[in-house]
């Protein structure tokens, strides 16, 4: 029997209806730019707040893999509410949205499990990786996933995690993917000024350097470990380009400028 891990947001961060969820992605999609890279994709970053706020800059990561297949799709996640250990994997067998079941690649997990220590969770109520399956639903269709759940971001632990990503994906054809939100609740020209060195790290493909600008706090991201990781894997996976393809925070989408929430979608590629 398929044991599942029902979604904590769908009817709230998210439409909680098939027909629905299903239009509002396509739609996202469809006035997403495809931006072409000039070569293989690896690796993307994506933003998981309520799709009414990051979903359009969501849909400019994925336009970049619809109509793709993918052996497996790893969606690395920080950890928000729960503490689950330094990496956390649900123990159910799949992942449930209104789109339907997008169930693990229990190998993988098994060889992830191999490397480090990973924390099976019977339940959490994490949203920010969930938040990236319903696009992926809709831009791949069928897909494995391997989900990881980071619950230390601290760089010698992203480093062991990005190794073992590549390890047990090497000779997949797999795409990573990097959930992150950017700063939290300043004025709109800060946050501004604080998103944009992260961008500068993605755009010259430097995970060490945005490693160190995260600890000194030059810049902010609630899923920096994920990203930093992502990174480091993509790179030994051969990625060697980085390149953002769209910026904004939710003042863009309410009008509220006085404390906004920063949102980028990112590529990690192979230049050709």
């Amino acid at each position: 029997m398929t044991t599942v891990r029902s979604s904590v947001i769908a009817g709230t961060w998210y439409p909680g209806t098939k027909g629905e969820l299903q239009r509002t992605v396509q739609d996202y999609l469809n006035r997403a730019e495809l931006v072409e890279l000039g070569g293989e994709l690896v690796a993307l970053i994506s933003p998981h707040a309520g799709y009414i706020y990051s979903g359009q800059v969501a849909a400019y990561a994925y336009k970049q893999v619809e109509g793709a297949s993918y052996d497996v799709v790893a969606v690395i996640s920080p950890v928000h509410r729960m503490p689950m250990g330094t990496f956390a994997v649900t123990a159910a067998d799949a992942y449930e949205t209104p789109l339907g079941l997008v169930h693990l690649d229990q190998e993988l997990v098994v060889a992830l499990g191999q490397e480090i220590k990973v924390t099976r969770v019977g339940f959490d109520g994490e949203h920010s990786l969930e938040i990236q399956l319903p696009f992926l639903q809709v831009a791949l269709g069928e897909f494995r996933l391997l989900p990881v759940m980071l619950g230390d971001q601290s760089l010698p632990a992203c480093r062991q995690l990005g190794a073992v990503l590549a390890k047990v994906l090497k000779g997949k054809k797999a795409l990573l993917v990097a959930s992150t939100d950017l700063s939290h609740f300043y004025p709109y020209r800060r946050a501004v000024q604080l998103d944009q060195v992260m961008l500068s790290y993605i755009d010259n493909f430097d995970p060490e350097g945005l490693a160190q600008a995260l600890a000194t706090e030059r810049t902010e991201a609630c899923g920096g470990g994920p990203v930093i990781a992502v990174m480091l894997a993509a790179q030994a996976l051969g990625a060697n380009r980085g390149r953002v393809l769209h910026y904004a925070n939710s003042g863009d989408v309410t009008g509220d400028h006085s404390q906004v929430v920063g949102y980028m979608a990112g590529a990690l590629y192979r230049a050709l």
